[in-house]
């Protein structure tokens, strides 16, 4: 028997705002259709929660002051804590411009770490 898959359960407009924060960058590719997300050489650098919040990676500095500077907390996604990703406060998910610089430090951060194994080139 095949699995079913599960339809999201993201509300369309927190979609929309994060498909808008990564028009920002034409190069970059969003990728899954329950849990929409971005990746490069194979390592994820932002996704959408089920619940439609932002999670970025960041590297260590720049983490801790995103999380200082707007309260932030590290990301949980089943009960582990992603000790890379920040989970970006709800309202900030509006706020296109100001994420936008973040997009590119989590991307550059994500390129540094190298090639996942079996990942596409």
């Amino acid at each position: 028997m095949s699995a079913k898959k599960k339809p999201s359960t993201i509300p369309a407009a927190k979609l929309a705002l994060y498909e808008k924060l990564i028009a920002t960058d034409p190069s970059i590719e969003r990728k899954g259709a329950t849990i929409p997300y971005t990746s490069t050489n194979g390592k994820m650098f932002t996704y959408l929660s089920p619940t439609g919040d932002l999670r970025l990676r960041l590297p260590d500095d720049e983490r801790a002051t995103f999380m200082k500077k707007y309260r932030a907390k590290l990301a949980v996604a089943y009960g582990i804590v992603q000790k890379d990703f920040v989970a970006v406060p709800p309202a900030m998910l509006a706020r296109t411009a100001l994420l936008k610089p973040y997009l590119a430090i989590s991307r550059a951060y994500a390129e540094r770490l190298g090639m996942k194994k079996g990942a596409k080139r």
